[in-house]
């Protein structure tokens, strides 16, 4: 807080973002002890919507807090539109909306109380927050319960209110940490809606963390993989699933030898995954060639995946990196 009150106020609310990422890190390492939270993090991110996807303790948390310089980066620097976290710390803040995993709500205070006090916190004068406070309300679904403390909300409400206070300031980009933990289907099917809108309507890139492969999927363009700390995937949807456009994957009833003879035969180069199943690259888009060879061969029947998802690869692979020891 002694920051926001002692940096000089220049004129940089209304200055516009030129810079093409809405996020630069370079080395970005975070210590505590003998623990190695993050790990020499280095990207550039463009606007959109993008997932920071991995399992429960993979640095996700973290690295969102070195962003919002909530935690101090042990070595490495990072810009947040294109200004510098640490250097130009209240120019970020009012341009960046964040929902944190865990709840932050002030005991006692109603839903729109607690938002109008978000926005103050954000620059806005109180009768401007007010006002903003309303109309996001509306967005997220809030209806009369805005008027009740949030201390008696339910996981659904208390979400929608912590989605309501990232957005009332009119953000460029918004940090959601695990903003579907605890909702029922219902409820993460509306939170996940209103959050794939903040791009596709609102122009408001977006940074969700979560370790749930298929919200990821729902909402996200671009997703950045994380395990023990380390970055081990930064791409477009699009062109992870491109990666494995011309695979496709066998799993035979029987004979699993004479598959791969006669595929080896066939010039086909032949990997055989640790699940059984048998991995060829193709030389088309369609499998015709693959049902023929096996009705010339006389092959026993199998079940043929074209085109697996190389992005639940990425995720599966980075689950068991999370399980293995953190340094």
């Amino acid at each position: 807080m002694n920051a926001l009150v002692t940096e000089p106020a220049a004129a940089l609310i209304g200055e516009p973002t030129t810079d093409p990422f809405i996020i630069e890190a370079v080395g970005l390492t975070k210590v505590y002890g003998a623990q190695r939270a993050l790990s020499d993090v280095t990207l550039r991110v463009p606007p959109g919507t993008i997932g920071l996807l991995g399992p429960n303790g993979a640095g996700k948390s973290t690295f969102i807090k070195c962003l919002l310089n909530l935690e101090t980066p042990t070595s490495g620097s990072a810009k947040v539109l294109g200004r510098d976290i640490r250097a130009r710390n209240r120019a970020s803040r009012e341009k960046v909306g964040y929902s944190p995993e865990q709840d932050c709500h002030i005991a006692g205070m109603a839903g729109c109380e607690y938002v109008t006090y978000c926005g103050q916190l954000s620059g806005m004068p109180f009768q401007v927050a007010r006002q903003r406070t309303h109309e996001i309300l509306d967005l997220v679904g809030m209806g009369q319960e805005r008027y009740r403390p949030v201390d008696t909300y339910s996981t659904g409400m208390r979400q929608r209110v912590k989605l309501a206070q990232a957005l009332v300031h009119d953000p460029e980009v918004v940090f959601l940490d695990e903003p579907t933990n605890g909702l029922d289907p219902s409820g993460r099917e509306h939170i996940l809606n209103l959050i794939g809108a903040l791009w596709s309507d609102l122009g408001i890139s977006v940074i969700m963390s979560s370790h749930l492969l298929r919200d990821i999927e729902r909402v996200c363009d671009r997703v950045i993989i994380i395990a023990n700390g380390r970055v081990v995937e930064h791409s477009s949807i699009e062109a992870l699933k491109n990666r494995h456009k011309r695979i496709v994957e066998l799993n035979p009833a029987s004979e699993p030898e004479r598959f791969c003879s006669v595929l080896e035969q066939a010039g086909l180069t032949v990997s055989r995954l640790s699940n059984g199943k048998l991995r060829v690259e193709s030389a088309s888009d369609s499998i015709e060639w693959m049902l023929e060879l096996m009705r010339s061969h006389n092959l026993p029947p199998a079940e043929i995946v074209a085109n697996p998802d190389a992005l639940h690869e990425m995720f599966i692979k980075s689950l068991a990196a999370g399980h293995g020891n953190h340094t």
